[in-house]
């Protein structure tokens, strides 16, 4: 009996084998800075403070010690890794790390702030995935790169997006959008809205577009010059699809949180903006629609 037992001790010494020194080596040389391990809660973390551009909040300088810097964590999955992390983004850095971390198979789980009054305005995009080493750490590697590469073009924050500025005077054509749309949207002053709503119950209770479980495109401008600003109301296994096929059209993502605690099933919601011609942005909101297999 006490050898059974001395051997099975020993069998689940060989067998448990954490993040190994070598995936934590590799890891490190894919990024570029050294890691620390935390033995206890078998995690690999990796940290990018944020000293590249000053900020502050309520006009006091901030240390990147005080929530401006960047990490990923790494821990044991099956036979590879699980990556979560946390990515410090200014504004015009969100998109392009966003793309950069759907393209390299990451998941983009929440976008939101952190902070009031901090200049310049600063966001928080969490991202999560599971896969070998090289892959995952190549990954996190490419969605800093991409912010990198947003600071080397133009070392100041962008102040807007870009692009042709819209019109004041709003005469957008409600009739093509519905078509688009496959709906019958709101008109007001030249402008159009469609708001389609999905179920939930909310403590037993029957809730859906009225009660705010909805999702929503709004449109400003011209036909050939609008904008478009909006919330997808999405279950979980539906986020990273609506996130692919806004961004591959161009939509960028401003938040993405949730609006209640105790609904069922539970919604996840994003918000976005894009700019473009109306017929070319209404169809890009059906595309991601469309995704959600509804």
């Amino acid at each position: 009996m006490h050898k059974l037992v001395s051997i099975s001790i020993v069998f689940a010494g060989l067998t448990y084998a954490g993040v190994s020194i070598q995936q934590r080596q590799a890891i490190e040389q894919v990024v570029g800075v050294k890691g620390a391990y935390t033995e206890a809660e078998d995690v690999f973390r990796v940290a990018f403070p944020r000293a590249d551009v000053p900020v502050t909040v309520e006009g006091r300088a901030m240390h990147p010690f005080l929530g401006f810097t960047s990490w990923a964590a790494f821990t044991s999955h099956g036979n590879g890794l699980m990556v979560m992390g946390d990515i410090v983004l200014l504004e015009d850095e969100v998109s392009p790390a966003m793309s950069a971390a759907l393209d390299n198979n990451l998941e983009v789980t929440a976008l939101h702030n952190h902070f009031f009054f901090e200049k310049p305005r600063v966001m928080y995009m969490h991202i999560g995935g599971h896969g070998q080493p090289e892959q995952l750490a190549g990954a996190v590697r490419r969605v800093l790169g991409a912010v990198r590469g947003v600071r080397e073009k133009q070392p100041a924050p962008a102040a807007d997006f870009g692009g042709p500025a819209i019109p004041a005077q709003n005469s957008i054509d409600s009739t093509a959008l519905d078509a688009i749309l496959a709906t019958k949207g709101e008109v007001n002053n030249g402008m159009y809205k469609a708001t389609i709503g999905r179920p939930a119950k909310m403590h037993g209770t029957a809730i859906g577009k009225q009660m705010g479980v909805n999702t929503w495109a709004a449109f400003a401008g011209a036909n050939d010059r609008a904008l478009v600003d909006g919330d997808f109301a999405m279950v979980k296994d539906e986020l990273q699809g609506v996130l692919k096929s806004l961004r591959k059209s161009g939509i960028h993502i401003v938040a993405i949180h949730n609006h209640m605690t105790q609904e069922e099933p539970q919604y996840i919601f994003l918000h976005y903006w894009g700019t473009g011609r109306a017929a070319d942005l209404a169809k890009a909101v059906k595309a991601a629609m469309d995704s959600q297999g509804r």
